[in-house]
């Protein structure tokens, strides 16, 4: 992880230390839970738990032989026979004629005929016989040990009975087969009569049903001449269209003759009827040829003059055949009228009947089609009705004459004399076996489960998400700290390799040997030292802290050999001794503790006075922990804690601080904002998950930057 922020040159001779690293960068990891293993976590889960599996399967197989044996059942016989129930011929073909078309070629429910051949009404009979000779069957004993089942989609049925007696299960299937045969002759004919008989019965008031039906139909449709709705409602329709002509044709020739009576009756009116009658005409011509002749002779004769006294008589004697005529022609124009107007009032009288009566009509319309539909729909119900029941009993008739044949029986009742099932002492061992391995996994995957700890360095990377800055391996030749101690006075120039003598849970990288001169202890801290040099390319670290989630990590071993690999590579390196709680450092460095970081805070001693330096490396400079002081957190928080910080920082290449452990402690928060970072030691099957990731929650909130984890205790 790099750094993201640099650091000037001028903070390292301030007499207050500040870090180079951003103190409110988050924490840009946190612990996933991942509950899902794939194949290969699970074999590696396997494999390293091998020990418990073994053992669980081990301790589980006995008690499995145990458990089989003891419980193993007596060797069972079965025996079957088999019974043919519909005929394979084509007589089916006939029942197939009445029947619907999307019926099925079998005429039988066999689901429903296995359920009847297992009631108790049919068994009863069978289990009279039975328990004469073998009382200690009852309905549900044999009804376990029975199987009725249908072959296949075939016609044939399969009995078959299990007990552990030969005689009796050869005596129940006979039985059993004497009983269905019986009742396929007898009861299931019988049932059909009966079903016969019941139709027959319902019949005659069916029919009648349908009889009055049809007559309430035809009366109806008499007395109201109804057909159907459609072709009433169409006639209806038709009359009044035809109606509205005539009255229209009507209504126009009445309004004419009452015109022409008016008109007759009015002095214009006689006026132009007289000038279309002939008579009448010819008899006003000869008047006036009277009066013109008349005329004619007075202008010559005297007025006395028989000539114009004989032309006055004839023009006197016409005047009145002119009234007479006038008066008889108007009198037939006006009677010839008068005819027409009566004639058609009268019409248009009975065109209002007709009104009435087709507004009558379309009135009850819908009330008689309504009539009409109820009888239809109940004379089609009944129709329905008659017509299903005529059906079922040519139904039954058929079955009834199929069934008079009865059931065969095509496999006689039989039963192997060698048993079905024995208790087999190989598949019983094989049985065991499999069950004691499933169970080693299952226990083993329940400890795995219920295990918090890391148990691997790819379960520790993939939980955390976070960079992994070394692995140190566990090895079996480190003893532990109470028999070990540094002897001060050997020098590194009598021994090859500095970490010959281990310290108790260290651990490493189980890569590949790096020469005789190095051990996977030492590669593992080379590497980590490397990785921590390469966190920061622009300023390199010279301060960190060390510290872990729980005490017992390695996180005081972990940080003197770092201390010493840096040594090695040539760097002045001081390892301070922070951890006022349960200091180590003196312990594993075999240095006495009577001054160190607690003096040089809380008295006016130098700095010279408590570094101490290891014989056996020069360049390595220790200040232990000192007395326990009665408040850690005051003597880390005061500001000459600080400042001694800043002054350690600018004259050592690298400076190591050993803190106590994260988990309900402030030490650590007050000591790294004034370092470059902090490395936090987890421990292979030892480090707590829950606890880690609280710790980690905590210095989210501190906004600390932390330099990454190293995993320790990885076993080769």
């Amino acid at each position: 992880m790099e750094n993201s922020s640099s650091k000037s040159s001028s903070s390292k001779h301030s007499n207050n230390y500040v870090s180079p690293f951003p103190q409110n960068q988050p924490v840009p990891w946190v612990e996933e839970q991942e509950d899902n293993w794939n194949f290969q976590e699970f074999l590696s889960i396997l494999r390293r738990r091998s020990l418990l599996l073994v053992s669980v399967a081990i301790a589980v197989m006995p008690l499995i032989m145990i458990y089989l044996v003891v419980n193993r059942k007596p060797p069972e016989f079965e025996g079957s026979f088999q019974l043919l129930v519909e005929p394979v011929n084509d007589d089916t073909k006939v029942v197939d004629i009445v029947k619907d078309s999307n019926s099925q070629n079998s005429s039988l429910d066999y689901e429903s005929q296995i359920q009847v051949l297992k009631s108790p009404e049919l068994m009863i009979s069978t289990l009279k016989e039975l328990q004469a000779s073998y009382p200690e069957i009852n309905y549900y004993s044999l009804l376990q040990s029975l199987k009725i089942i249908r072959l296949g989609e075939t016609k044939i049925i399969e009995v078959r009975y299990q007990s552990s007696n030969f005689k009796q299960t050869q005596v129940v299937l006979e039985r059993l087969a004497e009983n269905f045969l019986d009742y396929s002759q007898v009861r299931r004919q019988t049932k059909l009569r009966q079903g016969v008989k019941f139709i027959e019965k319902q019949l005659p008031s069916i029919q009648n049903r349908v009889d009055q039906i049809q007559k309430e139909l035809q009366v109806f449709r008499q007395k109201y001449n109804f057909s159907n709705p459609e072709a009433q409602g169409t006639q209806v329709a038709s009359q009044t269209v035809d109606f509205y002509e005539k009255k229209q044709t009507i209504d126009l020739q009445l309004a004419q003759a009452r015109a022409n009576i008016a008109i007759l009756q009015g002095k214009n009116g006689a006026t132009t009827t007289l000038n279309s009658a002939p008579l009448y005409q010819q008899l006003i011509t000869q008047i006036r040829q009277l009066d013109v002749q008349i005329a004619t002779e007075s202008t010559r004769l005297q007025e006395e003059n028989p000539t114009i006294q004989i032309l006055k008589e004839k023009r006197a004697s016409l005047l009145p055949l002119l009234s007479q005529e006038s008066e008889r022609l108007l009198g037939v124009k006006f009677a010839e009228v008068a005819t027409q107007l009566q004639t058609l009032e009268v019409q248009s009288q009975e065109l209002a009947k007709i009104e009435r009566n087709l507004a009558q009509q379309r009135n009850q319309l819908p009330v008689l089609t309504r009539q009409y539909t109820d009888l239809q729909r109940k004379l089609q119900i009944a129709t329905e009705s008659l017509n299903r029941f005529l059906l079922t009993r040519e139904n039954l008739q058929i079955e009834i004459s199929q069934t008079e044949l009865g059931w065969q029986l095509l496999q006689a009742p039989t039963t192997p004399e060698v048993p079905i099932s024995s208790f087999n002492s190989q598949r019983s061992f094989i049985v065991a076996l499999l069950a004691s391995i499933f169970s080693g996994i299952g226990i083993v995957l329940l400890v795995e489960k219920l295990d918090n700890t890391y148990n691997t360095v790819d379960d520790l990377k993939k939980k955390l998400k976070q960079p992994l800055l070394g692995n140190i391996p566990f090895e079996k030749q480190v003893q532990s700290k109470k028999n070990h101690t540094f002897n001060q006075k050997i020098s590194l120039a009598n021994i090859d390799n500095p970490f010959s003598l281990r310290i108790p849970g260290l651990a490493v990288l189980p890569d590949q040997e790096y020469g005789d001169s190095s051990t996977y202890f030492s590669e593992a801290l080379r590497v980590l030292h490397t990785n921590i040099k390469l966190l920061s390319s622009d300023h390199p670290i010279r301060s960190i802290v060390i510290s872990s989630a729980m005490p017992g990590d390695g996180k005081s071993t972990i940080a003197l050999h770092l201390a010493q690999i840096a040594t090695t590579m040539g760097q002045r390196v001081l390892l301070v001794d922070a951890d006022f709680r349960k200091p180590t450092i003196h312990d594993l460095s075999n240095l006495n503790n009577l001054f160190g970081l607690s003096n040089l805070i809380s008295t006016n001693l130098s700095v010279g006075e408590v570094i101490r330096e290891l014989p056996s490396m020069s360049q390595l400079s220790v200040i232990t922990a000192g007395p326990i002081p009665p408040d850690p957190t005051k003597l880390l928080s005061s500001q000459k804690m600080k400042q001694l910080m800043a002054d350690l920082h600018n004259n050592f290449d690298l400076v190591i601080y050993d803190v106590p452990p994260l988990l309900g402690l402030a030490d650590t928060s007050l000591i790294v904002p004034h370092t470059d970072g902090l490395l936090i030691v987890a421990r292979i099957h030892k480090t707590n998950s829950s606890m880690l990731k609280v710790a980690l929650d905590n210095l989210k909130i501190s906004r600390l930057n932390i330099l990454g984890i190293v995993c320790n205790g990885q076993k080769m």
